[in-house]
């Protein structure tokens, strides 16, 4: 049988997991995803936290240990999921030193609550880099408007960083933007740049989701053609920015230096439209040195039905601007598109957040009780998980 997945990696689409939990870990599930379906990488979001730890007893030894030392739920909340993102570090630590630090990477987001405050973004990216203590690490910061100093600022440390929940093209050249000045500065701060890597996470079906809804409530024929198009063709343009970006003199300089360039990364790419294909955020977006992190289902999906059809990206643009026009034609204001999904993302990840913290407290309590009952498979677990480096 055709490896599809092995074509899509040969592409230069680098393929990620958008999941992880103790059981995944514990299994050695993501090992054999790493050995069996070539992935490279990692990314996680509050929202995939606050699932992992309301579905098992994994987490219950150290729930107990928590609740025992009194802790408070915000740095319980840091303690198990930086445990997990630590062990994952080191599941994928072969894919980092086989790619010299470009995948194997394992992200970790700050506190959504902190979107809008630059200064605590920074700190809070300075403590989880501390906390996981781990060179393959990325630590997510939100592509707000005040996202952009910290990211810049993150970089300058030498701390590595997956920038999410962009949505536009023009926030898009200003994560760059802030990329190449935080690489120069870290340079002048005696960074080593080889060892800092970064992703841009543009995420792509939610824009569709956005505009097809807004095309249906225009209910012409000539709208509802253009349904399924928009996201692609955002993409696409956004990697045109990048080819352009990543071949300036400016980022040569830096290339010289030792530094890696921060890679375009397709996230949100599971269909939300049954009546789509549910690769097509895979085929669409194939091109040279880009990132596609995906739940596992899309995995499992793309290897078994997938066509990896050569770079689907590059050549593109001309027929990405005229989708582009063709939906200010029949009324739908993109600007105001991407600024929805910026402060619906935003939001989403509070309220996972939220949630992720009332679960926390509720499991703090009962471990306090003695409800908490001592998971020996866990606690097993976690004893491998030391030996191997994970704890």
């Amino acid at each position: 049988m055709t490896d599809k997945l092995n074509e899509l990696t040969a592409a230069g689409v680098a393929v990620w997991l958008d999941d992880l939990s103790r059981v995944r870990l514990s299994s050695g599930g993501l090992d054999q995803l790493r050995r069996e379906k070539h992935v490279a990488g990692v990314t996680t979001n509050p929202t995939i936290f606050a699932k992992a730890l309301s579905d098992a007893d994994e987490y219950n030894w150290q729930l107990r240990d928590l609740a025992t030392r009194d802790v408070d739920v915000e740095e319980a909340v840091r303690m198990l999921t930086t445990y997990d993102v630590r062990w994952a570090c080191d599941v994928m630590r072969p894919s980092y030193d086989g790619s010299a630090g470009v995948d194997g990477r394992v992200s970790i987001e700050v506190d959504p609550r902190s979107a809008h405050d630059a200064d605590k973004t920074v700190a809070e990216a300075k403590a989880l880099w501390w906390l996981v203590d781990r060179p393959n690490l990325f630590i997510k910061i939100p592509a707000t408007e005040e996202g952009l100093s910290a990211i810049a600022d993150t970089l300058a440390e030498g701390i590595s960083v997956n920038v999410t929940l962009i949505f536009g093209l023009d926030r898009y050249s200003a994560v760059m933007e802030a990329f190449l000045a935080g690489l120069e500065r870290a340079k002048a701060n005696g960074h080593d740049l080889s060892t800092i890597g970064s992703v841009a996470s543009f995420f792509v079906s939610r824009v569709d989701s956005e505009v097809d809804k807004r095309l249906e409530k225009i209910g012409s024929d000539e709208a509802k053609a253009l349904k399924g198009k928009a996201a692609v063709a955002n993409a696409q343009l956004a990697y045109e920015r990048y080819t352009e970006v990543f071949s300036s003199d400016r980022w040569k300089a830096l290339e010289a230096a030792g530094a890696h360039p921060q890679r375009p990364l397709w996230a949100s790419t599971s269909t939300k439209n049954p009546d789509y294909r549910d690769v097509i955020y895979v085929e669409e977006l194939i091109a040279p040195g880009t990132v596609n992190t995906m739940p596992e289902s899309v995995i499992h999906a793309y290897a078994d039905h997938g066509e990896t059809r050569g770079d689907t990206v590059t050549g593109s643009y001309d027929a990405a601007r005229k989708v582009f026009a063709d939906l200010e034609s029949v009324g739908v204001d993109m600007a105001d598109v991407i600024a929805t999904l910026e402060r619906e993302g935003v939001e989403k990840f509070e309220v996972s957040w939220q949630e992720l913290l009332d679960g926390v407290t509720k499991s703090l309590k009962a471990a306090a009780k003695g409800k908490g009952a001592p998971n020996k498979a866990a606690e097993g677990n976690a004893k491998a998980a030391a030996k191997a480096g994970g704890a």
